[in-house]
């Protein structure tokens, strides 16, 4: 009878410390089990991973500056300690439990910073994260009044300026191979060694949307872009599919159902309308009535889209020299991040990621460069053809100077100046101004400069 009460006792024992453990399991079940920081410009993001979703509270104390971060239901996995915090606006992190099952995350703070945190679900690479961005509005402050670059010269020879965006970044991988390789790696290489071709030649700037492994949101890269008086943006981008077969290159421009949607949206918001349209020196919205501003933005963005075609028909033509080429003509959609009305912008898919061969190519750093060499080649042979009014290569075509840019041409019977100018792209009036004529008649025998096409 004793030995029975013992044994139901010890029952009884064992199932309320196994049921306490199951309990302690369930509200232990959810922990932060890593973390990453990606210091930008103007902005740091901490990451914690997740083992699910939490339920957090985000706030500010100053008299020091510090963080609080409050996460329900959660205990800590990780070792903030590992942490490099040297380029980040944290000095130390701290951490305790809170109310029995909460965790209390406390950054301390080298100075004032604006908090944004929100949720990621799981993707190729990770699991559920919180993300909380640490923002420096002093930093974002001389982001926005920064000094635009500037090209322009006293004598109408300014440099053309590229802007180069490499995709993705930081938290966000991009594509991911299947031997690992990241689209967001591969791009930026890619963009550094176009920025560096581009600086080399005389006439050109180039200048990067991000220098290193963080993320820009979209509407930032194109504020970028305006914020350098860009005469073209590129936004560099590997491509993805369910399946490893596809390959090849392709370049996209914006479509007209994107242009529509954009104009709706410049003209509805009323902070648009004090911004250029044209780029440096062309037209504001602000003041015009509304059909005059829509009439002047599609304007803007049909010429916009124009030269995007133009300028990507002639990257396609020598990334064809490179590359398998996805689609043989310029690709047409809705990207957020080809949306400027008055800067011609192209994305450019370097390939197929998920494809083996591919991924193999371009994570080689000499097939990068060729890529690059590609792309920078298409742009310099449409600037040279086309060049913006004011720039050095306007005035180099103007005045026949420049290797290969000017042509001499011995007038034979039937020819006339409409004829000459259709087979070599250029105009009646840029013949006669080029070759110093009053009218367009022209004389067997006379010889007359090209400029190249």
């Amino acid at each position: 009878m004793t030995m029975m009460k013992t044994t139901g006792k010890w029952r009884f024992a064992g199932g309320l410390a196994l049921l306490l453990a199951w309990s302690s399991a369930l509200w232990a079940g959810t922990g932060v089990e890593g973390a990453r920081l990606w210091p930008a410009p103007d902005h740091t993001r901490l990451v914690l991973d997740t083992a699910g979703k939490v339920e957090h509270n985000v706030f500010s104390l100053s008299g020091p500056s510090r963080l609080v971060i409050d996460l329900k239901n959660v205990d800590l996995r990780t070792d903030f300690s590992r942490l490099d915090l040297s380029k980040s606006p944290i000095q130390r992190i701290r951490s305790a439990r809170r109310n029995g099952n909460d965790l209390r995350v406390v950054l301390d703070l080298k100075s004032d910073i604006k908090p944004r945190s929100f949720l990621l679900e799981p993707n190729q690479q990770y699991g559920h994260r919180l993300v909380v961005d640490l923002i420096d509005e002093g930093g974002l402050k001389t982001q926005k009044v920064a000094k635009p670059t500037v090209t322009q010269s006293t004598d109408g020879k300014r440099d053309i300026v590229v802007v180069i965006d490499a995709g993705h970044g930081g938290e966000d991988p991009g594509a991911i191979g299947p031997r690992g390789t990241r689209e967001k790696d591969v791009v930026l290489s890619m963009a550094k060694t176009l920025e560096s071709l581009i600086n080399q030649k005389p006439g050109f700037t180039a200048r990067l949307t991000r220098t290193g492994d963080y993320y820009i949101d979209l509407r930032s890269r194109t504020l970028l872009a305006r914020k350098h008086n860009a005469d073209l943006f590129v936004s560099m981008h590997a491509d993805a599919f369910r399946t490893p077969q596809p390959r090849g290159a392709s370049v996209f421009a914006l479509s007209q159902r994107g242009a529509t949607s954009e104009s709706a949206r410049w003209l509805a918001q009323s902070e648009n309308r004090s911004d250029l349209i044209g780029g440096a020196g062309g037209v504001s919205l602000n003041g015009r009535d509304e059909m005059l501003a829509g009439v002047l933005l599609d304007l803007s963005m049909t010429a916009s889209i124009n030269s995007s075609l133009g300028v990507g028909s002639s990257i396609l033509g020598r990334l064809g020299n490179v590359t398998k080429l996805h689609k043989r003509g310029v690709e047409q959609a809705a990207f957020v991040v080809l949306k400027s009305p008055d800067i011609p912008s192209l994305l450019v898919e370097a390939g197929f990621i998920s494809n083996p061969q591919e991924e193999q190519n371009l994570s080689s750093s000499a097939y990068q460069r060729k890529l690059a060499n590609a792309v920078f080649e298409g742009i310099h042979d449409y600037f040279r053809k086309t060049p913006p009014p004011g720039t050095l290569l306007a005035y180099q075509k103007a005045n026949g100077q420049g290797s290969g840019d000017v042509s001499q041409y011995r007038i034979r019977r039937g020819d006339t100046l409409s004829g000459l100018a259709r087979e070599n792209q250029t105009t009646v009036s840029e013949l006669m101004r080029f070759n110093g004529l009053n009218n367009d008649r022209v004389m067997v025998g006379q010889t007359i400069r090209i400029p190249a096409s």
